[in-house]
């Protein structure tokens, strides 16, 4: 267990405080559900499938959970309405752990893959850019040397900001500027990972959903060039969420995993946001790991999702 498994009090900390306008958002609704109930009736059931709907749990997955729930209350009798709080969180946790096996190692890379190659995809205004900001910085700190590929060209601000953030954490960008073909970016980017036997290559694309056509060629084109220096390249396409917009990130997660094959999810913005419960309905829905969670807008608020501390502070 190295000195960065351990889930640190500070770090615990910052994500109590990131979750905590979600947090008293779903408890004041769960406590006008509740008030007054003695038991765990139909009625009871749907204002709470209410409650997980509003807190953006999405329809799908809350009536998982109901359903869940209305199994517990058939079997177990006399359940009352203050054990509510202790099954949501049971069912929640065991929702969790289903969609996401295990918790994500603390910023590791496999051994035998060396580039590891992370392709990043989001759309604009997402964190796309900061994510892999603090990505490559937390990488860096374990000791992993890190290139970065500019190939999101589409928007200036885009290739700017990701030499900023190069500079800030002292690792190359490959870049060529604005309006370039993103896949000769890609292809650079690789190519000087293989030369300079770098650890991790991480390469921002566009985040453009204008059709999806567009985007799925423009994703398999940057993979077939990379895949010219690394077989198996890209090892991880992670698809970066802002879990402000609640709903709207369950649509960007649709268009995306229709477009290109995402096995991983980051999903920032949570610390702002009463729409915590995004990352329980995305999990479920998508069946796709959720790797990473921004909770802040420091470095170290970019967090491996860490499920049994996700649902204790959101319980806590």
């Amino acid at each position: 267990m190295g000195l960065f498994n351990i889930f640190s009090k500070e770090k615990k900390e910052t994500l109590d405080k990131g979750l905590e306008k979600t947090k008293e958002n779903f408890f004041s609704k769960l406590g006008k559900a509740v008030a007054g109930k003695s038991t765990v009736d139909d009625e009871l059931l749907d204002e709470l499938e209410e409650v997980l709907i509003t807190s953006d749990v999405g329809v799908d997955t809350t009536v998982r959970i109901i359903e869940r729930i209305e199994e517990r209350v058939a079997k177990d009798k006399y359940l009352n309405a203050t054990e509510l709080n202790v099954i949501l969180r049971e069912e929640i946790a065991g929702l969790l752990e289903e969609n996401n096996s295990g918790n994500a190692a603390e910023f590791e890379l496999p051994a035998d893959k060396k580039p590891y190659v992370l392709m990043v995809v989001g759309v604009n205004g997402v964190g796309k850019t900061t994510t892999i900001g603090k990505l490559a910085s937390q990488f860096q700190r374990r000791g992993k040397s890190v290139v970065l590929g500019a190939a999101d060209t589409f928007r200036a601000a885009a290739v700017d900001q990701l030499k900023l953030w190069g500079e800030r954490v002292n690792v190359p960008v490959i870049a060529h500027g604005m309006n370039t073909d993103p896949s000769a970016v890609a292809y650079d980017a690789v190519k000087h990972a293989v030369e300079q036997k770098a650890d991790i290559v991480i390469i921002d694309t566009a985040g453009r959903l204008h059709t999806k056509v567009n985007l799925m060629n423009e994703l398999t084109k940057i993979k077939r060039v990379i895949q010219k220096f690394v077989a198996d390249a890209p090892h991880e396409i992670m698809l970066v969420l802002d879990g402000s917009t609640g709903q709207n990130a369950f649509i960007q997660a649709q268009e995306f995993t229709k477009a290109t094959d995402v096995s991983s999810l980051a999903i920032t913005k949570l610390d702002g946001t009463a729409k915590g419960g995004v990352v329980i309905g995305i999990s479920d829905q998508f069946k796709i790991p959720v790797k990473y969670i921004g909770v802040g807008e420091g470095i170290d608020d970019l967090q491996v999702f860490n499920k049994h501390e996700f649902v204790d502070s959101f319980f806590n």
